[in-house]
């Protein structure tokens, strides 16, 4: 275990765990509870490229409960830059405390490797973000915008979701909130319905914010809160898009078993009959795109491949746009294949992502996923000064998603200690992004 621990190679870590024990664990029983294939445990033993993704590792770890102490990799937990000499000094594990399964928001704040404005904006802001979840249904005394200035106001705060404008976004939103909670009290029936509908894609541009900064119960009280108020508002279609978000939290949590059921049932609830309108349509090939990222996570390339079909059907009849707050359109789909080979770590599925670039019509923070996720893919590869070039090409879609993303700072943090050659410009990258 600790030549495994020291090699930082999360597979030999896999193949040494799994020869401790008495008897032997079996690659399927391993995979079972890590929620793999068995080839795919069998791939990730095997290969000599170390898996680099912060999430997978972490995900795996906490499924193993392996010691703080000993994971190698930087992110929500500190980096050990000597395993040798940390198990030298160390003859006896603090005893940390493990829950029976995995933890998915073992600190409620934003991390620190954040630039100090962005940190401290996000901060002050979210206090007043959750008294106005608290205070939702009882708001105070105001004044209430119509409906028509109030659809403008959430198309405005959405706009600055997609578009990475966090602090945009938590300047405004609690405020916005508070008269949303307003409008549905003094409004007549059919108007409350608008109103919900208006109140679930503010939920969302918060979410934004919460997830991105690593705000994990925060952000699934914020979805909860939109299952409600998606049902209230009687848009056949919305709870799709609920559904869709929904995901984060179990990709938090790990179990992607479930976000796979979670995702299904709500595409079965989709009336197929309306597939050839463009909003219907969005709703079922974003729910089947995203389950095709969710698959490839649990190394289910079948699976992936079946969604991504789907998703592609849909796209037939839908133009690149957004809907009910989810960007789906050919360009979309194409972000979501490279998300789903870079997951299955396949070669030819990122080489064809890596001729093609993003469209400028595209919302920054998906431009800005695309390239993280083509970064991770080339590094994985062993593409140093490419994944550098994608990380660059990220910060200027969208900086401030880009300087929040775990994986960012996972790859620089990699490249750091790997890349042949550290130019000032990565660096001056790896400072920016306050990756070690």
């Amino acid at each position: 275990m600790r030549e495994a621990f020291e090699s930082r190679h999360i597979g030999r870590v896999f193949r040494a765990y799994r020869q401790a024990q008495s008897p032997t664990v079996s690659q399927t029983t391993l995979a079972a509870w890590l929620d793999l294939t068995q080839g795919r445990v069998s791939e990730v033993e095997r290969t000599r490229r170390p898996v680099t993704d912060l999430e997978r590792l972490e995900r795996w770890c906490d499924a193993l409960h392996v010691p703080r102490h000993l994971r190698w990799f930087s992110g929500g937990v500190r980096e050990v830059h000597d395993v040798h000499d940390l198990y030298a000094n160390r003859t006896t594990d603090p005893a940390p405390v493990y829950s029976p399964r995995p933890t998915w928001a073992p600190v409620d704040q934003a991390p620190a490797a954040f630039g100090s404005q962005e940190l401290d904006i996000v901060q002050v802001a979210i206090p007043r973000l959750r008294r106005a979840l608290d205070i939702l249904d009882l708001p105070e005394d105001g004044p209430t915008r119509s409906l028509g200035e109030l659809r403008a106001a959430v198309a405005l705060m959405n706009e600055h979701r997609l578009e990475a404008r966090y602090r945009e976004l938590v300047r405004h939103l609690p405020g916005l909130l508070g008269e949303l909670g307003r409008a549905r009290q003094l409004l007549t029936a059919d108007d409350r319905r608008q109103a919900a509908t208006l109140l679930t894609l503010a939920l969302r541009a918060a979410d934004g914010v919460a997830y991105k900064f690593r705000y994990f119960d925060l952000s699934a009280r914020l979805i909860d809160l939109m299952r409600i108020t998606a049902r209230d508002s009687e848009d056949p279609l919305l709870p799709a898009a609920v559904a869709y978000v929904r995901t984060e939290t179990f990709f938090a949590s790990g179990d992607l078993h479930t976000a796979a059921r979670a995702l299904d049932l709500a595409a079965d609830q989709i009336p197929t009959r309306a597939l050839r309108q463009a909003p219907t349509a969005a709703a079922f090939g974003a729910l089947h795109m995203r389950a095709a990222v969710v698959a490839a996570r649990a190394g289910k390339a079948d699976i992936a491949a079946d969604h991504l079909l789907t998703a592609r059907y849909a796209v037939q009849a839908t133009p690149e746009g957004v809907y009910h707050g989810t960007a789906f359109g050919p360009a979309s789909l194409r972000i979501h294949e490279l998300a789903v080979a870079a997951e299955l770590r396949d070669p030819a599925g990122i080489q064809r992502a890596a001729t093609w670039r993003p469209p400028q019509e595209l919302p920054a923070e998906r431009r800005s996923h695309y390239y993280i996720d083509l970064a991770r893919a080339q590094l994985d590869l062993g593409h140093h000064e490419d994944a550098y070039l994608c990380l660059q090409s990220a910060r200027q879609a969208a900086p401030e998603h880009t300087r929040a993303h775990p994986q960012v700072r996972q790859a620089l943090s990699v490249m750091l200690r790997t890349h042949p050659s550290l130019s000032s410009g990565l660096l001056d990258l790896a400072a920016w992004a306050g990756a070690r």
